[in-house]
């Protein structure tokens, strides 16, 4: 017997009636109908299971499945492993088709790999992988939607790697809910995510993204994988992040640099140098952050413009950056440096297309609107990096030998640090853990308040 739901095709939520607006996640005419064929009562009785004590249980250490793509295997933690599920997003043309046809193609050299489309026909694919060489004879494509039939034909050939592109164009028989919707894409996923873990082949799983940026479906799809990347970039440029979200099998944060040209995506080992190539120096306003993204040191340039306000209530814009953390940022640097910004529309931007999320951008951003607004410059060689506190205060970051590294290497050696963060960048150059030829062009300023910083940064 058949019965109907209607079920939320943004969040997921099922309710007994049709709604406009979803109570869940407050979204407008994403309600459907959806019958759902009943099954009788379990009357089967149950049996208990066997434990194992964990010690007991075998270790793997099975070899990782690398795609010789260096910044790729970095976001994977050293490669594909077996068994396992990657769920990778982004916006529509960002790149995601590509940068898989290309690790396909390598990976086919070792392995035996399967790229399933649904989205293009096989001529279409193939036209894309000789314009980026990425035509491999090893590497097998099938144009398929049909699970069962993809099913079917895993558990006839059993390939090592299998990418499907995208999982929202995968359709079940035994649903009658249309592709893309909630249950589609989660049944799919389970099932595929199942024969992965039985026959024991990579899985990588293409998804779409809203609006917003987050990925299409159902929560529990980001649940069921391994790992969540994010593929992430401005149009206007050529480069591209790849973000791990969420890694069982590495470090979650982790990014990896990539620029896209006309033979598809390149690996960018150097990303500082990257997004200071077109920096102008001795420009108010501007100023250089050593900031961490996972475990990579990455030094951008963060901007900032205040000009007088034309309305009753100034603009506060970021690009790049939480824009509301920096408008807590605004409202401190107002009632802790006197600076009379009520009257004035601040815009702060990350150059080139970054987007930064830790805190310690925050000594950064205020350093920018300071010089902003007294239209003065930061010495060229200058760099910071430190949270801020609502008072003004200075806290220390994770990870300062790495930033400072970073900041030299880049010929950078001015810079300042949280006061907390300075016996450790000390002990760092005791050790000779930081690059050994500018220790003694280093000039180390640690501050406790921002007062102290600004200070600092516009000292000779």
């Amino acid at each position: 017997m058949a019965k109907s739901l209607f079920v939320c095709q943004s969040c997921g939520a099922e309710h007994r009636k049709w709604m406009g607006q979803c109570p869940d996640c407050g979204e407008w005419n994403t309600i459907e109908e959806q019958f759902i064929q009943e099954t009788g009562p379990h009357r089967g009785k149950a049996r208990p299971l066997p434990t194992k004590p964990i010690t007991e249980i075998a270790a793997s250490h099975e070899a990782r499945l690398c795609t010789n793509i260096e910044e790729l295997d970095r976001v994977l933690g050293g490669g594909l492993v077996r068994d396992s599920a990657v769920l990778i997003g982004g916006d529509p043309g960002i790149g995601k088709s590509t940068l898989l046809l290309q690790a396909a193609a390598k990976l086919a050299a070792k392995h035996d790999t399967l790229y399933i489309t649904g989205e293009e026909s096989l001529q279409q694919v193939r036209l894309r992988g000789e314009r980026i060489g990425a035509s491999n004879e090893q590497l097998r494509l099938l144009a398929a939607c049909d699970l069962e039939s993809i099913l079917a034909t895993l558990a006839d050939q059993r390939p090592a790697v299998v990418i499907i592109d995208s999982i929202q164009t995968m359709v079940s028989s035994r649903l009658s809910s249309a592709p893309g919707t909630v249950s589609q894409v989660r049944d799919c996923s389970a099932a595929l995510i199942q024969q992965a873990k039985q026959q024991g082949f990579a899985l990588i799983l293409v998804g779409h993204v809203t609006k917003e940026g987050t990925l299409a479906g159902p929560r529990v799809l980001e649940h069921m994988v391994d790992t969540v990347l994010y593929f992430e970039g401005d149009k206007g440029h050529a480069h591209r992040i790849l973000r791990a979200v969420k890694n069982r099998f590495g470090p979650a944060g982790e990014i990896g640099v990539f620029e896209m040209t006309d033979s598809g995506l390149m690996g960018i080992r150097d990303a500082s140098r990257l997004f200071l190539a077109e920096r102008i120096k001795d420009t108010p306003g501007s100023i250089v952050l050593a900031c961490l993204e996972g475990t990579r040191p990455m030094l951008v340039e963060v901007q900032a413009l205040i000009a007088p306000t034309v309305y009753a209530t100034p603009k506060r814009t970021a690009v790049g950056l939480d824009s509301a953390r920096v408008a807590m940022l605004t409202a401190v640097l107002e009632r802790r440096m006197g600076l009379p910004l009520t009257r004035h529309d601040v815009y702060v931007n990350v150059a080139g297309g970054a987007r930064i999320r830790e805190p310690a951008a925050d000594l950064a951003i205020l350093m920018a609107m300071v010089s902003a607004y007294r239209d003065r410059p930061f010495p060229a060689d200058l760099a910071v990096f430190g949270e801020v506190g609502l008072t003004g205060e200075v806290r220390p970051v994770g990870q300062p030998e790495a930033r400072a590294n970073e900041a030299l290497g880049m010929g950078f050696h001015r810079l300042v640090i949280p006061k907390d963060n300075e016996e450790r960048l000390h002990k760092a150059l005791a050790s000779t853990s930081l690059t050994a030829p500018a220790h003694a062009s280093l000039r180390l300023t640690a501050v406790r308040h921002l007062s102290e910083a600004t200070r600092a940064g516009f000292s000779d």
